[in-house]
């Protein structure tokens, strides 16, 4: 993942809507909105739930 990947997943594993990730990261909503997309297809992953279950485990790997 890219880095600014990293960042939308991490705040997305953190319950945080697109517009408060946008906002806390200095990007668009739309361009936030864009990423989860992504992330989905990269981790395998179909909803934000897990998403964020896939973010916390890597992050315990630090893989994330």
């Amino acid at each position: 993942m890219t880095p600014v990947e990293r960042q939308v997943a991490r705040h997305v594993a953190e319950g945080r809507t697109n517009r408060a990730a946008a906002a806390e990261l200095g990007l668009s909503p739309n361009t936030i909105a864009t990423h989860p997309r992504a992330i989905h297809r990269k981790l395998s992953v179909d909803t934000r739930m897990e998403l964020a279950l896939a973010v916390r485990e890597a992050q315990l790997d630090s893989d994330i």
